[in-house]
């Protein structure tokens, strides 16, 4: 049984928690630029969303015990360390202008999915009162 909301959104259902995600793993490379050996992590975006889709085909929700209990937060991410561009003398793989520049991108697709999961809703909501 799917779900029905899901369906309807289609892949930017799944997609928009995972930028959210990456956003913050590439604010953490940012913010860790000059500590001292500290690696720059990314996230597999196309991995990480056919894991999604496969683990949404085998158990289409979760089991919800409690009304507090948030559904579909267990997301199937890899972190992974990006090799680093140049080498540094503290061991340190980030370099800040190919972060922003990350973090820029993840930024555009992050909004571009929002908005059309918007434009879905507004379709929805035009639909359901008829205005």
């Amino acid at each position: 049984m799917s779900n029905p909301i899901s369906d309807y959104l289609g892949v930017h259902a799944a997609a928009l928690p995972l930028r959210e995600q990456r956003m913050k793993v590439i604010a953490s490379n940012l913010s860790n630029a000059d500590t001292p050996g500290y690696k720059a992590k990314d996230i597999s975006f196309d991995a990480a969303l056919q894991a999604v889709a496969a683990q949404a085909s085998r158990s289409p929700s979760l089991n919800v015990t409690d009304a507090r209990h948030i559904d579909g937060l267990g997301l199937p991410v890899q972190i992974h360390e990006r090799p680093g561009v140049q080498p540094s003398l503290d061991g340190n793989t980030v370099d800040a202008d190919v972060e922003r520049a990350a973090y820029g991108r993840a930024a555009l697709e992050y909004r571009a999915s929002l908005s059309f999961i918007e434009s879905k809703v507004r379709g929805m909501l035009t639909a359901i009162t008829g205005q």
